[in-house]
């Protein structure tokens, strides 16, 4: 890749610069943003940053333009341009100066945020002899910003200042003097404030990290050929995608479907020689927490056109310069103030998968059939039985993803805007929080059976140790479950089962701050992806190995494949 771009003939003043020297500049960005990430990783307090890795660095240039992403979950660092470009409007507009040493920080997706309040941005931009070359940012998931219920996150809110304390860009450290006040006043709004000072300075830490790198680079090579060689590789991710668009089929594209909360979602996407066009304008009014920002809505249409048209790790703000998005006001893709976004992540992943279903059957060869497209966040907490603390946990769920024309589907994978990240280790959870992780084995339930069959999700159970515990959570697929493809059959659906000292069992989907007794269990079941083809075309060697493997009974051999273990060969029973 660096090599080609570095001798692109058509690149502006190609032979002003050495292509050497531009080749290690933007290699140098990547370098920088991997090295930030490391430092927040290994800085953070909380699990679900160091272990989990819900987190994301990028550099963006003076601009706001997306010029390097780095690790971490590909939401976020696509939605870090956004809140640059956000408080770079925001100073010119009110007249905020920036300084050398300065960081902002914010988390409101009304104001530069671009998620929900969880997930805190720090912006710092990158001086060099009085001019700003750059700016580093990251953004990670917090467990608590104060708000109605622990962990922040209820799927009962109706407003977003039932969520937590908003942070609407402001400049946590000014000059280089962090501004204690404000952060007196981020500690006393969470329920758990030595995490959040621990991972607020984390955030700080590796933009600090990524400023010096990036001062180094400029007063080595020079401030006019590191801008060129930013906007050399911004221009290269635009002719990636323009090159990609004219293999893509060409036309409009539309889906509608129904969502388990009884809403329509639909989008229509037309493919052009030159041009992805994302119009989500024609969906419903914003309801209760199910919002997500334009920004937001907006990242979705990005990570879908970069799947289908490059999805090679190159990603700048330039890949997406060919893309066209449209919403409307006050729906739930694009809602007005002050309307909750608190489970965003299912919202936007639920936007993900409509438009990844609107063109799964007309590039099959790119696309799976559904996964279990779920973030499936479990929130756990109480008063820890051993320290006394109040402990929250907040977990996204591994779950299966479908099958394709080239194989089966992947078993226990995050969703499909998750990225690099983890499940937390039952080590690690049952040191820090009051539980015990009983299980976590592949899902056993039927579902996502074709000629190339869905991947497993799992079933975890976490039992509870605290006297007075409590679950929040919100799945979606829990009614619709992942969709087949070119016949193959659907998935299983994603839940959650309340398995009570006295016997009793609960299944939700959905719940806020739900009471827990001791020694009750939380078993997590997420789904199996839809499977890819028709069943009766499965090798009758890979049904076997399915039954030998646990990932099929005989029953259901018989049911679907119309096979039989007794003869070994597959019948016309269907």
């Amino acid at each position: 890749m660096a090599t080609e771009l570095a001798h692109d003939e058509s690149a502006r003043d190609a032979g002003q610069y050495d292509p050497f020297t531009i080749e290690i500049i933007q290699n140098a960005l990547q370098a920088i943003c991997d090295e930030m990430f490391v430092a927040m990783r290994k800085t953070a307090m909380s699990a679900i940053i160091y272990e989990v890795l819900d987190m994301g660095t990028a550099i963006v240039d003076p601009k706001g333009n997306l010029a390097s992403a780095g690790a971490g979950i590909p939401l976020f660092v696509a939605g870090l341009d956004k809140a640059v470009l956000f408080m770079i409007r925001k100073c010119e507009e009110d007249g905020i100066e920036i300084e050398p040493g300065d960081v902002f920080v914010t988390n409101d997706p009304y104001n530069g945020g671009v998620t929900h309040l969880n997930d805190v941005a720090f912006l710092m931009p990158v001086f060099v002899d009085g001019e700003i070359v750059a700016w580093t940012a990251d953004i990670a998931h917090w467990n608590d910003v104060g708000g109605m219920v622990p962990g922040s996150m209820a799927p009962t809110a109706t407003e977003i200042f039932q969520e937590g304390l908003r942070l609407p860009g402001v400049k946590i450290v000014a000059g280089g003097t962090p501004n204690e006040p404000l952060i007196e006043v981020m500690k006393i709004n969470s329920r758990m404030p030595d995490f959040l000072e621990g991972d607020l300075w984390a955030g700080i830490a590796a933009v600090r990290v990524g400023a010096r790198r990036l001062e180094g680079v400029v007063r080595k090579y020079g401030a006019p050929i590191f801008r060129e060689a930013m906007e050399r590789y911004l221009d290269y991710g635009e002719r990636m995608t323009r090159e990609a668009l004219k293999d893509l089929p060409k036309g409009r594209f539309t889906y509608r479907e129904e969502q388990d909360s009884g809403l329509v979602y639909g989008c229509t996407i037309e493919i052009r020689d030159d041009t992805f066009i994302v119009d989500v304008r024609d969906n419903p009014p914003e309801p209760g927490p199910y919002n997500i920002s334009r920004d937001a809505s907006l990242l979705a249409a990005q990570l879908l056109l970069k799947a289908v048209s490059d999805p090679r790790p190159i990603c700048n703000g330039g890949n997406f310069r060919p893309l066209q998005f449209f919403t409307k006001k006050g729906t739930v893709f694009d809602p007005e103030e002050p309307a909750a976004h608190g489970v965003y992540y299912e919202t936007v992943l639920r936007l993900y998968d409509l438009l990844w279903r609107c063109l799964a059957s007309h590039l099959p060869e790119m696309l799976p059939a559904g996964h279990h497209a779920s973030m499936c966040a479990t929130v756990l907490g109480g008063i820890h039985p051993d320290t006394g603390r109040p402990y929250t946990i907040v977990e996204p769920q591994l779950g299966g993803w479908g099958g394709h024309p080239a194989g089966d589907g992947s078993s226990a994978v995050f969703s499909g805007f998750h990225g690099l990240t983890f499940n937390c280790p039952a080590e690690i959870n049952e040191a820090r929080n009051g539980l015990f992780v009983d299980r976590l084995e592949l899902n056993p339930d039927p579902g996502g059976e074709g000629r190339e069959r869905g991947g497993k999700g799992i079933r975890a159970d976490y039992r509870v140790r605290a006297q007075d515990g409590f679950l929040t959570c919100f799945y979606t697929r829990s009614r619709f479950p992942p969709w087949g493809l070119a016949g193959g059959r659907d998935g299983s659906p994603n839940y959650v089962e309340i398995r009570r000292t006295d016997g009793t069992v609960e299944r939700h989907a959905e719940v806020t701050n739900f009471g827990l007794g001791q020694g009750d269990v939380v078993r997590i079941v997420t789904g199996n992806g839809g499977g890819y083809g028709d069943p009766k075309e499965r090798p009758r060697d890979a049904v076997a190995d399915d039954i030998r493997n646990g990932y099929l009974t005989e029953g259901r051999a018989r049911e679907v494949y119309g096979y039989d273990a007794a003869s070994q060969s597959v019948t016309d029973t269907l």
